[in-house]
């Protein structure tokens, strides 16, 4: 069976484009999604507020990959992810206040940017099982993504960086769990009123 980045369930994107005219074929809706999950996270990525005490900025980045894996699902939003990270590295400003290139991997927010395919696809999996029509569970979906990403990212500060663990908490978790906690309600007031707008059927 060839490997497809169409969902096995319907996701809310999936079922937005609707299958019309060009977006009928599957490869054209698959690149669409795909391509606009990756340039929404760009621009998220725009959204960014410094802190004085850590080296790594609040953003709406995270909020963008979570809501992009929770409306692609598991495949086109890890493929979304994976195409934002490649156009980044090769040098367009698409990371946090316009970086870009490689080195950003080896960087203090290096083990953020790798965990954000994986806290994707981990939303999108949850959403193709239904996660996405409720606040709570929507909500719920986006905190494990958000585990993922702060796992990866704080594992790195910690022994990437080199700032040991107790530092890369202060640092690297610590500061964001209010803005997370907005975000994430946001996520869950969003996911399921596209829902309610478009009808679940």
């Amino acid at each position: 069976m060839a490997f497809s980045l169409v969902p096995e369930r319907e996701t809310l994107a999936w079922k937005a484009v609707g299958q019309q005219g060009l977006l009928a074929n599957p490869a054209a809706r698959t690149t669409l999604l795909v391509v606009g999950g990756a340039l929404f996270v760009a621009l998220t990525a725009q959204i960014r507020i410094p802190l004085p005490f850590t080296p790594v900025p609040i953003t709406g980045q995270t909020l963008g990959v979570l809501l992009v894996g929770g409306l692609l699902g598991t495949r086109s939003g890890a493929a979304a992810l994976l195409l934002y990270l490649l156009m980044g590295f090769v040098g367009l400003p698409f990371f946090t206040g316009g970086a870009s290139g490689i080195e950003q991997l080896f960087g203090a927010t290096g083990g953020y940017l790798v965990a954000f395919p994986i806290a994707a696809a981990l939303v999108g999996w949850l959403a193709e099982r239904g996660w996405d029509r409720r606040f709570r569970t929507t909500v719920a979906a986006m905190l494990l993504g958000n585990l993922v990403i702060y796992v990866l990212g704080a594992g790195w500060l910690a022994f990437g960086v080199g700032l040991g663990l107790g530092k890369a908490l202060t640092l690297g978790v610590l500061p964001f769990l209010i803005g997370d906690a907005i975000k994430m309600a946001l996520a869950g007031v969003a996911l399921p009123g596209g829902w309610k707008l478009i009808g679940k059927e």
